[in-house]
């Protein structure tokens, strides 16, 4: 999350998609949120851009399943 908050899309996207394979899998989150695992790929693909709506669902899912909880301090 640091990567991606701090600009560094590429980076932040990568360890994402590195978590859900490692936690979760891309067919259990996909189902949860109503979602082809196609298209979640393809959002946290080197092109892809996953809208604000989405992409916080993807966080809410991850959090719910891995049992963490995020949150954003000020620098």
């Amino acid at each position: 999350m640091n990567a991606y908050l701090g600009g560094d899309e590429a980076t932040g996207k990568t360890v994402l998609r590195d978590v859900i394979n490692a936690t979760v899998g891309f067919e259990p989150l996909a189902a949860e949120l109503g979602k082809p695992a196609k298209s979640l790929h393809r959002m946290l693909g080197p092109s892809g851009n996953p809208s604000t709506a989405n992409f916080f669902a993807l966080l809410q899912v991850l959090q719910k399943r891995a049992g963490v909880k995020l949150t954003v301090k000020a620098a």
